[in-house]
Order: structure tokens, then C-alpha cells, then sequence
């Protein structure tokens, strides 16, 4: 086995195998302290051949003449699965969403002109009750582990947790639906999806309350995008032609018609329609 194909199943293991312990914990499991020890020394061991290996591929792409950028990339792209980079992509602007709801900035993505659109009316109040779970669990675990090391790294996850729950709603609040003035339809679900409508590819859009069942974002075999929130959906849009677009892991595939919550449906389907009729301005 090379080394980089070491890497990036080191890479793929090391999330998964996190995220089990900190549930295994949260369940109120008490696995022996030896045990724990090795799943976060596995993990460090992980992250560790991750590092060599990247420093070993970006000292490559330099020696070729790429320049940092770029090498940095390269590197990233040959030893770091696809679903990997893009689930720290969403950490990072997760984060960063974070940041801009405590400062409470304008919309991401939202110019003058164009109609931001809320979709977390359904699950702001799971997302709180979450929180308030996390952080009844971390007071509570912080009694009953009696090991100092464990005691440790099992604050740092939930302490974690508790902030990437906030981030998670904080990037839904500040990456809301968009119409734009020009007629196009920007959806997404916080960082993890991001769907760009053209203009000329919406032929109708209407309010349709439905309650869909699956995960997010869930493409059936007729081509119909369910991009539902609490689920439910509010909004359809009849589609011209088939718009591709990027599941939250990398996958792609293509829509026909996308139905989508927003908390005020009836505004985005009037931004909708009155785009569509009106004239382009004289030259």
C-alpha cells in the first residue's frame, strides 16, 4: 500500500472513529481508560501520517515549481479524500458563520436589490434543545468520569460539540435562500449545500407546503430535489431543463424540480414571478 493511499484511508477513518467514541461516551458508556487511550492515540497516530504525508507530496509540488498555493492544494487533492476536504470546508465556514452572527452582519451572499429568504423556522427550536442537551450532558459527565485524562479529552469534544451545534444554525441564519433582482435562485443549507438556479432555467414557481421524508438533500428518480428543513417544504420551482448540482459529500446529480423551505414562501414566490415578467432594462 503507498503512502498516500495510507493517508487518505487514515484520513477517512480518524472523523468516523471520533465521532463513535464522543457517542459511545455521550451514551453513557464507560469503556476502560486503556481503551480510550488507544481510540484518541489511534486518531493522533492518523493525523500524524496525514501531516508527514502532506509535507512529503507539497515539498514535491514545490521542487516542481509550483508556487505555495497551489502546492498546498495539489498536496491536499492527492492525500485527502473528497468528503473529507469538503466536511472541513464546512467547519471552517461554519465557524466563520459563527463569527458573523455574534456580530450580527448583513446576509452572506445577499446584495442590494435581492430577497434574502429565512428557512430555520422549523428547526430553531431542535437546534436550541440540542444545545441545552450537549450542555446538561458535559456537566454531567464531568461528575461521573472519574479519570483526569479521560475527563479532559471528554470536555474538549463536548465543549466542541456544543460550539459546532451553534455554528451549524449560525451558518443556516447567515446563509439564507436568495432571489436575486436578475431572476436567479440561490439555495442552500447553511455551508454544507449550495445550489445555484439560472434565471432562464425556472419556467413556474409556487407555494406547495409538502412533508417529505429522507436526508438532505434527497434527489428521487423523477429528478425531484427535496431540500427540506424540519421536514418539511414550502416552495416548489418547476425547472426549463435539469440544473446540476453537488451533494454536501461530493456527489453529483441533477434536478428537474426543487422543492425547498423558506419561512415566507408566498415572498419568495412573488420575487420569483415578478422577475419573471419584468422587462430587461433599455440599453
Amino acid at each position: 500500500m503507498s503512502r498516500v493511499r495510507a493517508a487518505r484511508l487514515a484520513a477517512a477513518a480518524a472523523l468516523p472513529g471520533e465521532l463513535l467514541l464522543v457517542l459511545a461516551v455521550a451514551a453513557g458508556l464507560r469503556p476502560p481508560a486503556a481503551v480510550l487511550a488507544a481510540g484518541e492515540a489511534l486518531v493522533a497516530a492518523a493525523l500524524l501520517l496525514q501531516g508527514w504525508v502532506l509535507r512529503s507530496l507539497y515539498a514535491a509540488e514545490r521542487a516542481r515549481g509550483a508556487v505555495r498555493g497551489e502546492a498546498l492544494r495539489a498536496a491536499a487533492r492527492a492525500a485527502v479524500p473528497v468528503a473529507v476536504r469538503r466536511l472541513l470546508l464546512h467547519e471552517l465556514r461554519a465557524g466563520a458563520s459563527l463569527v458573523r452572527w455574534v456580530l450580527r452582519r448583513p446576509p452572506h451572499g445577499a446584495a442590494a436589490g435581492d430577497l434574502p429568504a429565512a428557512y430555520t423556522g422549523p428547526q430553531t427550536a431542535m437546534m436550541y434543545g440540542l444545545v441545552f442537551v450537549s450542555v446538561v450532558e458535559t456537566v454531567v459527565l464531568a461528575l461521573l468520569i472519574p479519570w483526569p485524562a479521560v475527563h479532559r479529552v471528554v470536555l474538549v469534544l463536548d465543549v466542541y460539540t456544543v460550539l459546532l451545534l451553534l455554528a451549524v444554525h449560525a451558518a443556516c441564519v447567515t446563509r439564507p435562500h436568495v432571489v436575486r433582482g436578475d431572476g436567479s435562485l440561490r439555495l442552500r443549507y447553511g455551508a454544507l449545500f449550495d445550489l445555484n438556479v439560472p434565471a432562464d432555467a425556472i419556467a413556474s414557481a409556487r407555494v406547495d407546503r409538502r412533508y417529505p421524508e429522507g436526508r438532505l438533500p434527497t434527489l428521487s428518480g423523477d429528478g425531484v430535489l427535496d431540500l427540506a428543513v424540519g421536514s418539511q417544504t414550502t416552495v416548489t420551482v418547476a425547472l426549463s431543463r435539469p440544473v446540476a448540482f453537488t451533494r454536501p459529500l461530493g456527489a453529483r446529480g441533477e434536478a428537474r424540480v426543487i422543492r425547498f423551505h423558506a419561512d415566507d414562501p408566498r415572498a419568495v414566490v412573488t420575487a420569483l414571478q415578478g422577475a419573471a415578467v419584468t422587462p430587461p432594462p433599455r440599453q
